[in-house]
């Protein structure tokens, strides 16, 4: 079964199932739910907008990923 079939069935469960049921399920998983929520400060909102605007009109420049792992690592070798 796909995933998103699997989504589509837990959707369809959870929004009619029991009261009792659904505290039950979110007890379970409670500590996960509230890890994957991320919450942004007003601050960090506007820092990401003005970010996102220089980069659009070409004040800042982007690095990939491997790039930035690549100098984070080398960072945490020379600190040994």
């Amino acid at each position: 079964m796909s995933a998103t079939t699997i989504r589509e069935k837990l959707y369809n469960y959870i929004r009619f199932a029991e009261d009792k049921k659904i505290k039950a399920i979110y007890t379970m998983m409670e500590e996960e739910i509230e890890l994957s929520m991320i919450e942004y400060t007003d601050d960090l909102k506007q820092e990401l907008d003005a970010r996102y605007k220089d980069y659009n009109e070409g004040k800042s420049k982007m690095i990939t990923a491997a790039v930035s792992k690549k100098r984070i690592s080398k960072l945490l070798g020379s600190a040994k």
